[in-house]
């Protein structure tokens, strides 16, 4: 699995051209690295990740299959898009669907683009849509439970329990505060991630600077930062525009371009990374002649929830994971060395694979 990431924020703070410029970044990403457009709004990118063409070499792997994320642009949300002001409730439904929301934020001056709000304030920017965002959370709250009535006399557990999270969620929106500021149970997530509350969503601000500041950032994307910071949500520092020419531009030309403008790489990779640390993810990899694959999993998953990710008959079947850190695997030169160096683990059920893990899985058909 990757994980579906929308792209929010108000019009004209270079959201559209941002993911116009992930839609065409094949050109600027080696082979390895396909991006597809999926639907107008929807495009896929492969993750980069340095280790998989490490492993692929050392392995001699006909083939590199790196994991996959989604992009979705969600057309500009304007105040009172609660209230379907714009396109607001088409669109708002469009957020329902994705694991995070990144939210590109203006952190640019430029007379030349007009700001829906007449100024540059990428905070109060970030309040107007996190505001629009709860008031349709509220607005969603109050007629879920009132449709609750009838089955909450019958004393349908479901019913009881989707009751009580809502309630929870009420609390907090009403204080002000997003839906993702609740403690939620271990053995009420499943339940709560089906509510798809709009506020219960990560955030991942995306602070959109000049050309100029691509490298260090600017005032406006420090106090972007720092809010991010006091409420436990990520942030990185993007230029749009540099991001709209590398995507033009063969891979040779791109890595000369991003050394001249003193970046080490391209802001979709420090995107996909921030999105992954966001959400918790990690990846393990699959090695052979025919393939390198990488895996995408949430950060604590046993080995065989990590093995039903390949096909659900590897986790039924579950017998043991064959298990090779990935620095083991490098520095030994290959699966037989690291073997017969008594660096390949036999784990069992139990086994929480971690970041990096070499697996192969042996299983009961």
């Amino acid at each position: 699995m990757g994980f579906k990431m929308g792209i929010v924020g108000l019009p004209n703070v270079g959201k559209s051209t941002l993911f116009n410029a992930l839609t065409r970044t094949a050109a600027a990403q080696a082979a390895n690295f396909p991006f597809c457009t999926i639907e107008p709004n929807v495009g896929e990118v492969a993750v980069p990740d340095a280790r998989l063409d490490k492993l692929a070499a050392i392995a001699g792997s006909k083939q590199t299959i790196p994991t996959r994320m989604t992009f979705v642009d969600i057309a500009g949300l304007v105040k009172g898009a609660s209230r379907g002001e714009g396109l607001g409730n088409q669109f708002l439904a469009n957020i329902r669907e994705v694991d995070a929301i990144a939210h590109v934020l203006r952190c640019f001056e430029d007379g030349d683009v007009t700001h829906v709000e007449g100024r540059v304030d990428p905070v109060a920017d970030a309040e107007v849509i996190e505001t629009e965002l709860m008031l349709a959370d509220l607005d969603s709250i109050e007629k879920r439970r009132a449709g609750l009535v009838r089955k909450l006399k019958g004393g349908d557990k479901d019913a009881v329990q989707a009751d009580r999270l809502l309630a929870l969620a009420q609390a907090v929106l009403e204080e002000g505060k997003p839906a993702r500021t609740v403690e939620i149970d271990d053995e009420d997530l499943k339940a709560w991630k089906m509510l798809q509350l709009l506020t219960s969503k990560p955030v991942l601000y995306v602070c959109n600077v000049e050309e100029s500041n691509a490298a260090e950032g600017n005032a406006h994307s420090q106090a972007v930062a720092e809010m991010a910071a006091a409420q436990g949500a990520g942030s990185v520092v993007i230029s749009a525009q540099i991001e709209e020419e590398i995507s033009q531009l063969e891979p040779d030309e791109a890595f000369v371009f991003l050394e001249e403008m003193g970046l080490k790489e391209a802001g979709l990779d420090r995107l996909i990374r921030a999105g992954y640390e966001l959400l918790h993810l990690e990846t393990y990899f699959t090695v052979g002649p025919k393939e390198a694959r990488a895996w995408t999993i949430p950060t604590g998953t046993p080995a065989p929830k990590a093995a039903g990710v390949i096909h659900g008959d590897f986790e039924k079947g579950f017998i043991r994971a064959e298990t090779i850190a990935y620095e083991d695997f490098v520095t030994l030169g290959g699966e037989q060395k690291a073997k017969d160096a008594g660096k390949m683990r036999a784990e069992g059920k139990a086994y929480v694979v971690k970041d990096g893990d070499v697996l192969h899985f042996l299983f009961n058909t």
